[in-house]
């Protein structure tokens, strides 16, 4: 394998990986005419409203894994990238593989840190903030509502175990994963190597999580935790999901969004005062 060139972690990310293969079929019928990131939210797409946040954030380059109805994607994306440089990445076996699989197809076309992130999350762009260096994952408080993967945090915010449910038991105090992660490429090359050995394995129907559990697991993976408290966030797999998300987000992205110039020691104290915001926000999926 080859070996990463040196990289320090104040430098920002400009890459971002969006997995936009999958059918969709819970938001069915909608998704029967259009992949589920260009599901509309009031008057603005999933998709377009991510776009919108990556500009804002400075990215340089957008690489898009597809599969479901992917001309659709290619056709929307063509004219509204603004500074991105997009790539695509067709996975041919989307109709019976899970992210896993579309994650590794990504495999050859990311060589340089990035953010990880899936075609159903609509978020306020502020959020992202925190995501725009390596080795984090983004994270909230347990909601009622909420289930899927969760994670375990110690005392330097690192995550020390993922679980596959939402209940815990104090002290031992779990948080739900949004899915959006950055990795830097010494970690993304170590995920590959595990991805490999998944897929050569025929384990192509698992969700990628299983791969960062196990890493976390031999401690051959770190990852910070980035609350994501104190904004709205909704994940976006049901019709029922899709009504909450607009009750929450405007109708429209009602003005360009500036870019953000990130101070580094700002970011170390935003996100040190992140988790005082436990329980105010909107987490909700």
């Amino acid at each position: 394998m080859i070996k990463p060139k040196p990289y320090y972690h104040k430098k920002r990310i400009t890459t971002a990986l969006l997995l936009a293969a999958g059918m969709g079929s819970r938001l069915s019928p909608l998704t029967q005419s259009a992949p589920k990131c260009l599901t509309m939210v009031n008057e603005t797409c999933i998709l377009d409203r991510l776009i919108a946040s990556l500009n804002h954030h400075g990215f340089k380059r957008l690489v898009v894994v597809t599969g479901h109805l992917e001309d659709s994607i290619r056709n929307f994306l063509e004219d509204r990238a603004g500074n991105l440089v997009i790539e695509y990445v067709f996975s041919p076996r989307y109709k019976t593989t899970n992210n896993i699989y579309s994650l590794w197809m990504a495999r050859n076309l990311i060589n340089e840190p990035f953010l990880l992130i899936e075609s159903d999350l609509v978020f306020d762009s502020s959020l992202l903030k925190e995501m725009l260096y390596p080795d984090r994952i983004a994270v909230a408080s347990i909601k009622p509502w909420l289930n899927g993967s969760t994670v375990t945090i110690n005392q330097s915010r690192q995550v020390d175990a993922f679980h596959s449910d939402t209940s815990g038991t104090p002290p031992r105090t779990k948080y739900k994963t949004v899915n959006i992660y950055s990795f830097s490429l010494s970690s993304w090359y170590q995920v590959v190597d595990v991805l490999n050995k998944y897929i050569r394995a025929g384990r192509v129907n698992d969700y990628y999580e299983v791969i960062f559990r196990d890493m976390v697991a031999q401690k051959s993976l770190s990852l910070k935790a980035i609350s994501f408290d104190g904004k709205p966030w909704y994940e976006i797999d049901t019709i029922e999901d899709l009504a909450s998300a607009e009750r929450l987000f405007p109708s429209k992205i009602s003005e360009k969004l500036p870019f953000y110039d990130i101070d580094q020691n700002a970011d170390k104290h935003k996100a040190d005062s992140n988790w005082g915001l436990k329980g105010q926000g909107h987490a909700i999926a």
